[in-house]
C-alpha cells in the first residue's frame, strides 16, 4: 500500500473538498443571450470556489509529499 489508511481517508476529504468546489464555480448561465445574469459574479463563484480548489489542490500535494510516520 502507498498510504496508511489515515492517508486515505485525508485523501477521500481532499478530492471531495475539491469536487465541491467546482459544483460551487459551476452555473450562472443565461438561456436567453439578450438577458444578462449577475448571478454569475456573486461570491460563491468569484472567491469562495476558487480558494476551495487551490486549497484542496495544495492539501493534497501535501498529503502526497507528506513523510508517512514509521
Amino acid at each position: 500500500m502507498i498510504f496508511q489508511k489515515k492517508q486515505y481517508i485525508t485523501l477521500i476529504l481532499i478530492l471531495s473538498l475539491l469536487i465541491l468546489g467546482f459544483i460551487l464555480m459551476s452555473g450562472g448561465g443565461s438561456n436567453d443571450p439578450n438577458v444578462f445574469n449577475e448571478g454569475m459574479f456573486s461570491f460563491r463563484r468569484i472567491t469562495l470556489a476558487p480558494l476551495l480548489v487551490v486549497g484542496s489542490y495544495i492539501a493534497l500535494i501535501w498529503l502526497i509529499l507528506k513523510k508517512p510516520a514509521s
